[in-house]
């Protein structure tokens, strides 16, 4: 090392920033829409939105990461998922409001970057923009040594969605008797993962390369697995019946998410004996011994999104969905009751 000291010698190299924007270039212009108005580079990502589309248009947003399930892109070396739960994470939230995504930002942090690893990470976030039809108009890559170990990082995102004023989901029209519908989850997608490690490899001595027959894939694999974007699926949803309240089922499961929709003095019954529970889930109560009130307060145990519907369409949704190709089942229904929601774990 010379006298003079660099920013490199602290630990950040500048010349492998321009290197990942580089890299990431494509896969950020393939997810424009036409609201860009920006190129990757400048200070802020520019959108314009369409006046003629809106009566009284309303931003909504969300942020999130993929917390400890970074972890186990670590352990598999494998990084060109992760990005997609990131995006998951937002615009499973933002579509809760009936909103339509319009663009998403990244922020990844790291001790020392690595081009490669960050445009497999930024590879994810574009496809998953894609599923979700928002543009990636803009992002952040922080070098940060010392903060990190070797290898290790952290993502997070940022999503603006718009909806029509008066076609605001929010809740406040759900009454008794309302029928709840489960729509399929992926996976474990990205909560619980803290759970996950514990029972899989400090309570039992699982290897993530080694192959599970209830799984039909290695543990890894499972465990990595995407989380499902509903974007597509739930505007079109929406645009034809009148959903009255969504519930993204992600941290704290049924339990928590759920009663976020419902309105004051409503709460909910819920038999648990249609929903088809993913092999994963099944696994990690089997070898963790969790009871079963436990994983569902704490996974979505094979179902991501559960809309609210007045009794008098709820087949009519059902149908609808079922030709969407979705194995959607009623869950239970709403009641006049204040407090923690009611769960019968009743056996097919």
């Amino acid at each position: 090392m010379s006298d003079k000291l660099t920013y490199k010698d602290s630990g950040v190299d500048i010349h492998a920033g321009y290197k990942t924007v580089n890299l990431i270039k494509n896969y950020v212009k393939n997810t424009h829409t036409k609201g860009v108005i920006s190129d990757i580079g400048g200070f802020g990502g520019l959108f314009a939105i369409d006046k003629n589309e809106y009566e009284e248009p309303v931003l909504v947003s969300g942020t999130d990461g993929v917390g400890t399930k970074l972890m186990i892109a670590f352990k598999t070396d494998v990084h060109d998922t992760i990005g997609e739960d990131a995006v998951a994470m937002c615009v499973n939230d933002v579509i809760c409001q009936g909103a339509k995504p319009l663009f998403f930002l990244d922020y990844i942090a790291t001790g020392r970057l690595d081009p490669e690893k960050a445009s497999n990470i930024v590879k994810g976030v574009a496809n998953g923009c894609i599923k979700a039809g928002a543009a990636l108009i803009g992002g952040e890559t922080a070098e940060m040594p010392g903060l990190y170990s070797e290898g290790e990082y952290d993502i997070a995102g940022f999503c603006v969605g718009i909806v029509d004023k008066k076609k605001i989901i929010d809740g406040s029209r759900i009454t008794e008797g309302d029928i709840l519908i489960g729509i399929p989850s992926s996976g474990i997608h990205s909560n619980g993962y803290s759970l996950v490690r514990k029972v899989f490899f400090d309570y039992k001595n699982f290897n993530v390369n080694q192959y599970i027959n209830e799984l039909k894939s290695t543990l890894g694999e499972a465990l990595l697995k995407p989380t499902r974007i509903y974007t597509k699926l739930i505007i079109n949803l929406v645009s034809k019946f009148d959903i009255k309240g969504m519930s993204n089922i992600t941290g704290g499961g049924f339990y928590e998410n759920i009663p976020r929709m419902f309105p004051k003095g409503i709460s909910a019954n819920i038999n648990t004996k249609n929903i088809d529970v993913l092999p994963i889930f099944k696994l990690i109560q089997k070898e963790g011994n969790i009871d079963i009130d436990e994983m569902y307060s704490t996974f979505n145990m094979g179902i991501g999104i559960v809309v609210a519907v007045s009794s008098n369409i709820a087949e009519n949704v059902m149908k609808y969905l079922e030709g969407m190709g979705e194995k959607p089942v009623i869950i239970g229904s709403t009641v006049k009751r204040e407090g923690r929601l009611k769960i019968c774990h009743e056996q097919k």
